[in-house]
């Protein structure tokens, strides 16, 4: 299990762009449909106040990003 958790969409290409991101610099996260995972849909939108809106990408502090762009990503990976 990694620490990082990217939940989000095949069809979506703002997590499909998040997941090369991060596979690009080598960092292990663990992926997780929420189209087809239930729980994983509920707790997102839990962190979004009812919304679903992805890539939802959270570390184990609590800690989470939505929808963030290459730059923001970057900069929470080198906090």
């Amino acid at each position: 299990m990694s620490d990082l958790t990217v939940y989000g969409a095949g069809w979506c290409p703002d997590v499909e762009r998040s997941r090369a991101l991060l596979d690009a610099k080598g960092i292990e996260y663990d992926y997780i449909d929420v189209e087809a995972n239930t729980t994983a849909e509920k707790t997102v939108r839990a962190l979004q106040n009812g919304e679903r809106r992805i890539p939802t990408i959270v570390w184990p502090d609590g800690t989470h990003l939505v929808e963030p762009s290459d730059h923001e990503l970057t900069t929470h990976l080198n906090r």
